[in-house]
């Protein structure tokens, strides 16, 4: 009889100026049985602390910590736990600050609107290695003018349809192009922006002010 090993627990630090906000984030989180809050950090000073001293897989980290703007702290986390992950949980919803947080090395970005279900999903695909973005934020983005030798407007026009997370069949529907075409477009597009998948994709673009406002 094969054995069921369990895999461990995700384990999490949250970080937010708000007692309140950290107990509920906490009380969601730990109702998930392979999510484990380890910690708590009102500042980045604690943060980094709790980062040193848990050395967690995730953070959730607030953009504002007090009178501290958490993102120009991201150095000083990467320094406490390098390998702990950074998902932002946070109310601002321009997707300006959502490249920014990227750029600065956060793996994901949530709203603090979002559903229970959507933190879950990102704290665990953060976790896993993946990128993960808030959908509002992919879909309220428009692709910027590029360079001639970098992105057609065929490919600026598919990757943003990636971006709202259509799949390769709803693309070509929504384009009147074959499937085929489509694949093709995109293998062309990850060569070009060397990522692979649309976490990839999507991330590198943001990075990259592919896609904007």
């Amino acid at each position: 009889m094969p054995s069921t090993r369990l895999q461990p627990a995700v384990r999490v630090v949250i970080a937010d100026d708000h007692a309140m906000v950290r107990h509920g984030l906490r009380v969601l989180l730990d109702m998930e049985p392979d999510l484990e809050v380890v910690a708590e950090a009102g500042d980045v000073a604690a943060t980094a602390a709790a980062l040193r001293e848990q050395g967690p897989d995730v953070v959730v980290l607030d953009m504002h910590l007090g009178a501290e703007n958490a993102l120009d702290a991201m150095a000083t986390l990467s320094d406490a736990s390098p390998a702990t992950r950074v998902l932002v949980v946070t109310m601002q919803d321009d997707p300006a600050f959502a490249r920014k947080a990227l750029r600065a090395g956060a793996r994901g970005y949530v709203l603090k609107e979002a559903p229970r279900s959507e933190l879950i999903e990102a704290v665990r695909a953060v976790a896993g290695g993946e990128t993960y973005l808030h959908p509002q934020l992919a879909a309220s983005a428009l692709l910027a003018d590029e360079p001639a030798d970098q992105l057609t407007p065929r490919e600026r026009e598919i990757l943003r349809l990636i971006a709202l997370g259509h799949t390769n069949a709803q693309i070509a529907g929504d384009l009147f192009i074959s499937v085929r075409t489509v694949e093709t477009h995109r293998a062309n597009l990850q060569s070009k922006l060397g990522v692979r998948g649309r976490a990839e994709l999507v991330r590198c673009a943001m990075e990259r002010d592919l896609i904007r406002p």
